[in-house]
């Protein structure tokens, strides 16, 4: 089977820790090296972000990366990117025409505007394509209101991807709702969740270093306020004698200098913790493993979440998870097995229930164990590109009577 995956602003090849890299692009990567592995031919199209970036980038992994050049050959902020998806489109329509793929799978909403538009207009289109969101605008300015960046069609245009795509591919069970509150017809979603590297994220293997003495509480991800780092700095103030080590954020050296850094510094100082919050920046991938083994409990507090994969990075290794229930994190964190599930935005619940997890040693082991089991069975990459590819298989076959009808 031939298939093409879109992901306009996040590359498989980008670093990841940046303000718009993160979980879709490592979600893309191991999608397309999974499906290459199975025996596909995969293209991953993405928006060419430096002139220097060759036109095709065959990968270690057996995919290809296909960079079109649509408006600035520079960085920009995604929300930026709408205005440049007709000549992203214009370019796929000639990609496409010349030799089209079986199937299409859009990551992101603008990548399913592109998408259809290029491969033929509605259900009925060239070819057929399945949408994955990773976020949804309706749940983003629910929760951002006036601080919602998105350009004020997102919305109209979600719906409209809702009832020309092909099918859409749901990361949780809370997106279906939300989706089928959007429109959608329910035997047009599946939900297939994230997934994580199992080989790569385990319990045995190096450890980042240590400060002597200390419980050490871990978030990972991007600096947005969203995510809930000022959270968990504030419920530090409860949990005395332990350090939060933040992964992730700008290089290092430019860790002084970030507004974000800035004002979760501010927080500390505002509430006596200073001196435990530890800044690491940016982290290779590879290192990752290493900085979840060290922790004793990995905390994952978005305000909101489409997905999430830092806990099941923290259960592949074997670490015990705190994290809010919503989004995804409902789905992955297995409430009182894994892990706890606290209420959003509530930094007095959570700095109770870490002292609780701390001081019970033997309940983090059992989380931990839990965990592992709960990554290996549930969530590795291997079934959950299976399930990608059985939803490919499904909406190819619900096709090939219309097309003989024809």
């Amino acid at each position: 089977m031939r298939i093409d995956l879109v992901s306009e602003h996040a590359s498989p090849l980008a670093a990841i820790g940046g303000v718009d890299a993160g979980g879709q692009n490592v979600h893309v990567a191991a999608l397309a090296a999974g499906l290459a592995r199975r025996g596909h031919a995969v293209t991953v199209h993405t928006r060419r972000e430096d002139p220097g970036q060759p036109d095709r980038v065959p990968t270690a992994d057996g995919y290809d990366v296909a960079h079109v050049t649509a408006g600035p050959e520079r960085v920009l902020p995604k929300d930026d990117l709408l205005r440049h998806m007709p000549e992203f489109a214009a370019v796929l329509r000639r990609t496409w025409a010349a030799a089209p793929p079986d199937i299409v799978h859009a990551h992101f909403w603008m990548s399913g505007l592109a998408s259809v538009a290029a491969a033929g207009a509605g259900r009925a289109g060239t070819i057929p394509v399945v949408q994955t969101f990773h976020a949804l605008g309706s749940v983003k300015r629910r929760h951002q209101g006036a601080a919602d960046t998105s350009p004020p069609q997102r919305l109209d245009l979600e719906r409209s991807l809702c009832r020309t795509v092909s099918h859409v591919v749901a990361t949780c069970s809370d997106e279906v709702f939300e989706l089928r509150r959007m429109g959608l017809d329910s035997d047009r979603a599946s939900i297939v969740p994230c997934g994580v590297d199992t080989a790569v994220f385990t319990p045995r293997g190096p450890v980042a270093p240590r400060t002597a003495g200390r419980p050490r509480l871990l978030v990972l991800g991007r600096l947005v306020e969203r995510k809930g780092q000022e959270d968990a700095v504030r419920a530090l103030a409860a949990v005395p004698g332990a350090e939060l080590v933040v992964v992730g954020g700008p290089p290092v050296d430019r860790l002084d200098a970030d507004p974000e850094v800035r004002r979760l510094r501010a927080v500390a100082a505002s509430v006596g913790v200073a001196d435990r919050l530890v800044f690491t920046g940016a982290v290779a991938r590879v290192d990752v493993p290493a900085w979840v083994r060290s922790a004793d409990v990995v905390l994952a507090v978005p305000w909101y979440e489409p997905f999430g994969i830092t806990p099941l990075e923290a259960m592949a290794c074997g670490r015990p998870v705190v994290a809010t229930a919503v989004g995804g994190l409902q789905d992955s964190v297995a409430d009182g097995v894994t892990g706890d599930l606290v209420p959003p935005r509530d930094p007095d619940r959570l700095g109770a229930v870490l002292v609780a997890l701390l001081a019970d040693e033997s309940r983090r082991a059992a989380y931990g164990a839990a965990g592992v089991r709960r990554a290996r069975s549930r969530y590795r990459w291997a079934r959950v590109v299976a399930d990608t590819e059985n939803v490919y298989r499904q909406v190819l076959a619900s096709r090939r009577p219309v097309e003989v009808a024809r």
